[in-house]
C-alpha cells in the first residue's frame, strides 16, 4: 500500500526514500550520494528531510528552501 507523502517522517531514512520515489536500494542510495540534495549523517545512518526532498523533485533547489 502506497502512502501519501504526509504519512512519510519530516526527516527521512534511504527506505523511506525507496517507498516515496517507488525506488530500489541500489538507487535511492546513488541519489542520497548523488548531492542533489543536503543529507545528514548519524553514525552509519543517512537522513535527509522530507521538505528538501519534495522540494528537489519539483525541480527546486534545496537551498532556497533551508530555514532555520
Amino acid at each position: 500500500m502506497r502512502k501519501n507523502n504526509d504519512d512519510y517522517p519530516d526527516i527521512l531514512n534511504v527506505s523511506d526514500i525507496q517507498q516515496l520515489l517507488g525506488i530500489g536500494r541500489k538507487q535511492a542510495y546513488e541519489l542520497v550520494h548523488s548531492g542533489e540534495f543536503n543529507v545528514t549523517r548519524i553514525g552509519t545512518r543517512l537522513k535527509v528531510s522530507k521538505k528538501n526532498l519534495l522540494n528537489w523533485i519539483e525541480g527546486g533547489n534545496y537551498h532556497e528552501e533551508e530555514t532555520y
